[in-house]
């Protein structure tokens, strides 16, 4: 909910703070005193388009603040909304209302302190403005999208918003509480897209297409037939390194040899004893000693050295003669050679060879447009089709039975907002489109249909009424849904919906101000006592005079809240524009009968 409400230099207002209440907030005051300036600053930090004309008089910039409080299921959604993968607030998540303004304040890089989000905005004189989310600059569009989860303005210039038909769909869906029917379907329609697009591409397949199906084709030909093995090509330069080294190689290891053991190669006995001779003659020297002890242990350390010779005799004699030939050498410098060419065109590695070409191996199936292939997939694209469009079916009939139940109930409240005659109908309808009738939301067309009196022409809504009678249809419709499915989780706001509206309609219009006001935050600029009188927190808007001398505004606007004898004075001039003992012994009487006990959300219209 608006927990609070900050506004500096915007319009006549210098300096002013409202804190609304969580149920019913009434913003009152006479005509011209600045009432729409609260709207303004709402609209400012929900992302709308800044007007320098709007920055006070001799002000370099305005600048205004709201602070929203969030329930504790709203602020743990940030982290299930990341294990879940969720999209983290965007148009797919899950999430609503708090929930996803959250969502979306993590994606932005700003996450809720102590259970609160702050968004801010700045216009300076010069026209240019600065958004802020946290205390981070964002775009001004970040503003709009987490603002529009957590207010609802339903004003004179926001009321086109319900005219779209998206926005129909989703109203009717929430109400309809058909959220497993819809995943269910998007589920297959994003299955059915998915083949969709792997078909148009297969078929609208050019000439560069097919070229590159044929460079992949002798690509893998060509790295099938050369068949490189990982790491191949570094044992192949190992081994080119030994026949190029070949005579340093057998005289080092034959010398080697001839020292340890001149009986491996062949040696002049002439020459001297070897190694291995010297040591078997200490080892005879050390057992011919008869006194044991420290001879004999000598003695078996140098069995043991001469074992250790007898293994690097044995590992050297092994690579006599292992060097190959010039004919090798030739066959090596060929492959290492063509391994060469795979990785400078696909490697840098053989490794990397192998994988791509198993990626294009892949690849290919998709490029290579057949006849069969493409069958294959229609075949597959019906089953799905199929899927969806049962899907779809479920889905239309949840809205269906939905939209008969809102229809009628809407215009049961109407009647009550001194709008007798008036009517809406929900009408579901399959697309007009025979060939494919399913789109991502289904195959319904909805278009909310408003009477506003007996004998007027069905018109669409949003052409078929003026502002106040529209915010009153938009009233009815939130109390519908709260009734049906439960607080919103938003902060609705009413301007202009007692246009039009007196005696005993204002009193049932307060009351169902009210009423709504035990699901969600309502806040209600009004200029009729009768719907004042229901709220739960009242703020007056006031001008006067400037006592400064330096103010170029000449007046002042000013906000403050009423309670109290203050409460029964506001509404005594609101009700006779004096405040004589009959007028405020009037206001009394309506502020103890608006305090009667109200239905509960969910009860519906019952006890009104």
């Amino acid at each position: 909910m608006l927990e609070e409400l900050d506004i500096r230099n915007l319009g006549p207002i210098r300096e002013a703070t409202i804190a609304p209440a969580a149920g019913m907030t009434a913003i009152t005051g006479e005509t011209g005193a600045g009432k729409s300036m609260l709207l303004s600053a709402i609209r400012l930090v929900s992302g709308g388009a800044a007007e320098s004309s709007r920055v006070s008089a001799g002000a370099d910039e305005a600048w205004a603040q709201a602070i929203f409080a969030l329930s504790d299921d709203a602020v743990a959604s940030e982290h299930s909304g990341d294990t879940n993968d969720a999209g983290s607030g965007d148009a797919d998540s899950g999430f609503t209302g708090a929930a996803a303004a959250v969502a979306k304040a993590h994606d932005a890089g700003v996450d809720p302190e102590d259970g609160e989000l702050f968004l801010s905005r700045t216009v300076r004189a010069s026209g240019r403005s600065r958004a802020v989310l946290g205390g981070k600059s964002v775009p001004r569009s970040v503003l709009g999208a987490i603002a529009g989860e957590l207010v609802t303005i339903h004003g004179q210039t926001d009321q086109l918003k319900i005219a779209a038909s998206s926005r129909q769909r989703e109203f009717l869906d929430r109400v309809a509480g058909d959220e497993a029917e819809l995943a269910a379907y998007r589920e297959a329609w994003d299955a059915l897209a998915a083949m969709d697009e792997r078909l148009e591409r297969l078929r609208s397949q050019e000439s560069s297409a097919r070229q590159q199906a044929d460079y992949l084709r002798e690509s893998i030909d060509r790295i099938n037939r050369i068949d490189p093995q990982p790491g191949e090509d570094e044992e192949l330069k190992a081994r080119r390194e030994r026949i190029e080294n070949a005579a340093d190689i057998a005289q080092g290891v034959g010398s080697a040899l001839g020292a340890l053991d001149a009986s491996q190669v062949d040696v002049d006995a002439a020459d001297g004893a070897s190694a291995v001779e010297l040591i078997n003659h200490a080892v005879t020297s050390l057992r011919a000693i008869r006194v044991g002890g420290t001879f004999s242990e000598q003695a078996d350390r140098l069995e043991s050295i001469n074992a250790d010779l007898g293994d690097v005799v044995f590992a050297l004699s092994q690579e006599l003669g292992d060097e190959g030939s010039v004919e090798d050498l030739d066959q090596i410098n060929g492959r290492i050679h063509e391994l060469g060419d795979l990785a400078r065109r696909w490697g840098p590695t053989l490794a990397d060879v192998l994988a791509w070409r198993d990626k294009a191996a892949f690849d290919l199936e998709d490029l290579d447009a057949s006849p069969e292939k493409v069958a294959e997939l229609e075949s597959e694209r019906q089953t799905l089709y199929d899927a969806a469009l049962a899907a779809a079916d479920v889905l239309s009939a949840a809205r269906v039975a939905a939209a008969a139940d809102l229809g009628a109930r809407v215009t049961e409240e109407l009647g009550s907002l001194a709008m007798l005659g008036a009517s809406l109908e929900v009408r579901v309808t399959p697309r007009d489109k025979a060939d494919d009738p399913l789109g991502p939301y289904g195959r319904d067309d909805i278009a909310f249909l408003f009477t506003p009196f007996e004998g007027s022409p069905q018109l669409p809504m949003g052409k078929s009424a003026s502002g106040g009678e529209l915010s009153r249809l938009m009233l009815a419709l939130e109390l519908v849904a709260a009734d049906t499915r439960g607080g919103a989780d938003q902060t609705f706001i009413f301007d202009e919906v007692d246009a039009g509206v007196g005696g005993k309609a204002a009193v049932e219009l307060g009351k169902r101000l009210a009423r709504l006001a035990r699901s969600a935050q309502v806040i209600v600029v009004t200029h009729l006592a009768q719907v004042a009188s229901w709220a739960d927190a009242q703020f007056v808007v006031t001008k006067e005079p400037s006592d400064a001398d330096d103010d170029d505004l000449g007046v002042v606007t000013t906000i403050a809240e009423v309670n109290g004898e203050t409460r029964v004075h506001e509404i005594a001039r609101m009700l006779s524009g004096s405040e004589s003992e009959a007028s405020l012994d009037h206001a009394r009487e309506l502020l103890s009968d608006s305090r009667l006990t109200l239905p509960l959300a969910g009860a519906g219209a019952a006890g009104d």
